[in-house]
């Protein structure tokens, strides 16, 4: 452990990797601050908590059972001549899911009225954490094996992901209350993880799509909606001022 510390290269792993964890969990973010906000005011914050921990104790399970995740790339079953591992099969589920979830909820928004909280009545913490805790699974065995195939060394991993997981704990928040304020960045936030899902399945299908692609494309449609965002704020500044001077 102390030749670690004093390894330049392994620094260099471990700030690498953290990063990407970073990335890799801003996905996660999103679904946890949407699928929170179902919930009255006062479980939200510990729906995120309770749902960022079990994403950090997973991911920490996982580590330490790399001979295992190594496995799960190993074909375990045939349809139509193409060999699923585990992980595929893993993937295409918390893609079809995530298409699920990000579908009724767009139609929830658009419908409005009763739908847009669930018939009227607010989601139950233990149904919102169960529903984290299954996308936190799919986006763990991500997460884990991009962490083996980049870092030589456990303990390594294993900080980068609880460093991660922390930064996550606290963007959790600013991020809900940033999407509750404004109605458009939900819908846009619930786009995004349409887009997600049909990475995941695609990839369960060994059809990868370069995660560059759809980072870039929601840099670009996050840059537009802040414009459009700065243009309402300057507008309503600019109603306030005509109105101050009537």
């Amino acid at each position: 452990m102390i030749e670690l510390l004093s390894n330049p290269a392994a620094w260099l792993s471990f700030l690498t990797l953290t990063v990407l964890e970073i990335v890799l969990g801003v996905d996660n973010v999103i679904f946890i601050s949407i699928a929170a906000d179902r919930l009255p005011p006062a479980q939200r914050r510990r729906a995120r908590f309770i749902g960022l921990t079990g994403a950090l104790i997973l991911r920490v399970i996982l580590l330490l059972s790399i001979t295992f995740i190594m496995r799960l790339s190993e074909p375990v079953v045939s349809i139509l001549g193409l060999g699923l591992s585990w992980r595929d099969l893993i993937l295409l589920a918390g893609g079809l899911f995530l298409l699920w979830k990000s579908t009724t909820e767009i139609f929830a928004e658009v419908e409005g009225g009763d739908h847009a909280t669930g018939n009227g009545k607010h989601a139950t913490l233990t149904s919102v954490i169960i529903q984290i805790m299954i996308l936190d699974l799919v986006f763990s065995i991500d997460s884990v094996i991009t962490a083996v195939g980049i870092a030589d060394h456990v303990e390594i991993m294993i900080a980068a992901v609880i460093v991660a997981i922390l930064v996550m704990m606290i963007a959790a928040e600013p991020i809900a209350a940033f999407i509750s304020r404004h109605p458009s960045t939900k819908m846009l936030a619930l786009a995004f993880l349409f887009m997600v899902g049909m990475a995941l399945m695609a990839d369960g299908l060994h059809h990868h799509i370069d995660r560059g692609f759809i980072y870039a494309a929601m840099l670009f449609s996050g840059g537009v909606e802040g414009l459009n965002l700065w243009r309402k704020k300057r507008r309503d500044e600019a109603a306030k001022a005509r109105k101050s001077l009537h």
